[in-house]
């Protein structure tokens, strides 16, 4: 329901907007405006896309998990979208979205919402037949089968 809302309210408060200024400033300028931040927004979005796959790429690169960096662009792509997408207010939240400080402020409340789990650490069995392996108090799961039996 909250959505279908902003599905709803969204368009007509963004051609109510692009009303007032077309007619404050024309409707030339207005759509030369949109036209504008929709080409400067995918500047900007080509340029912040290629720095996080680029930070991204690092930070495999030295073995870590890119999980940041991957929120970091789902937040650049959102961004970029609303910037295509015509209208004033849209522009503003994409833009916002494509500067580094603000976006990591969404960041910050996205990475409380998502769980990433690291299988880069080694493990030992503890004793035979075990099915689950420990590690300092933490557990994998993990699938096994005897040698004979079906898969």
């Amino acid at each position: 329901m909250k959505y279908l809302i902003f599905v709803v309210v969204a368009p007509i408060a963004e051609i109510s907007l692009l009303i007032k200024v077309g007619n404050e400033i024309g409707s030339l300028p207005t759509i030369g405006l949109v036209l504008l931040t929709a080409g400067i927004g995918v500047s900007l979005l080509r340029q912040q896309g290629i720095e996080a796959f680029s930070r991204a790429r690092k930070k495999m690169n030295a073995g870590g998990l890119p999980a940041q960096e991957m929120i970091e662009a789902v937040i650049i792509a959102l961004s970029g979208a609303l910037l295509v997408v015509p209208g004033f207010a849209t522009d503003l939240l994409g833009f916002a979205g494509l500067v580094p400080r603000l976006r990591m402020y969404f960041l910050s409340g996205l990475v409380s919402k998502f769980f990433v789990r690291s299988y880069g650490q080694s493990f030992t069995r503890e004793q035979p037949g075990n099915d689950m392996i420990h590690n300092k108090g933490k557990a994998i799961d993990a699938e096994y089968w005897r040698e004979g039996e079906d898969k």
